[in-house]
């Protein structure tokens, strides 16, 4: 009996033995340079603000930045959008009459350009003055309409009959603003009121002042009238009617 108890103890006891190494070579050995327990609380503690009370668990958020709060107080679709710019700047108001008969003659125009057309206005208006006062009908029959032509042509044969001749020279032109604008069927029209300072002079077969002044500078008003038909490929524009403005 002492037998069979003292052969089951050396069995049991090299198994323990066997179970010690093999839990060994798996788990390893403590060094004491082995990471402490996790302990959630004691890392949460790490992270409370200085000065916060000893149970306060709470972290304080750093703000956001302005430009994330401002997208998110305004959605893209409700953001402000600046108006788009008047295209007639500079040359007449906003909803005016002379606003809507240009954005008709850019309508079918749509190369027309008001600030390029005034441009143009101020050339054709020297040229005009200057080839009536010389008598240069081809220059004026490339910028007058028939019918204006006609008169101007009257009136330079009616003072060479006379003898008479004029003189005129521009001082300045001092302003072009757009008195009116339309289309009237495939005719754009636009009405150039001119203010310049002019010295004009009408002398006699022998030389004498007859009308205006050698040496006076006048202020001159002129409201002028230029036409096109928009369909043609002309691009100039013709005088088709002058008066004298106030």
């Amino acid at each position: 009996m002492h037998n069979v108890f003292d052969i089951y103890t050396i069995i049991f006891l090299a198994l323990a033995v066997f179970i010690f190494l093999r839990l060994r070579s798996v788990l390893g050995q403590r060094t004491g340079r082995e990471r402490p327990p996790y302990d959630p609380y004691s890392a949460r503690e790490q992270l409370r603000e200085p000065g916060a009370p000893a149970g306060d668990k709470i972290i304080t958020l750093p703000p956001r930045p302005k430009t994330i709060e401002a997208t998110a107080a305004k959605p893209p679709e409700t953001a402000e959008q600046e108006p788009p710019a008047f295209r007639w700047e500079g040359v007449t108001e906003p909803d005016s009459v002379v606003a809507k008969g240009l954005d008709a003659i850019a309508s079918a125009d749509a190369n027309f350009d008001a600030q390029h057309f005034l441009t143009g206005g101020r050339s054709a208006y020297e040229m005009i003055v200057n080839a009536y006062a010389e008598g240069d009908r081809r220059t004026l029959k490339n910028l007058l309409s028939r019918e204006v032509y006609d008169g101007f042509e009257a009136a330079i044969s009616e003072r060479e009959k006379r003898g008479e001749t004029v003189e005129s020279r521009f001082v300045s032109i001092e302003s072009a603003e757009i008195a009116a604008a339309e289309m009237r069927g495939r005719n754009a029209q636009v009405t150039v009121r001119f203010h310049s300072k002019l010295i004009s002079a009408t002398r006699d077969k022998n030389g004498n002042v007859i009308d205006g002044s050698a040496e006076r500078v006048s202020d001159v008003t002129d409201v002028w009238t230029f036409a096109r038909d928009v369909s043609a490929r002309d691009p100039n524009w013709k005088l088709i009617a002058t008066e004298a403005g106030q």
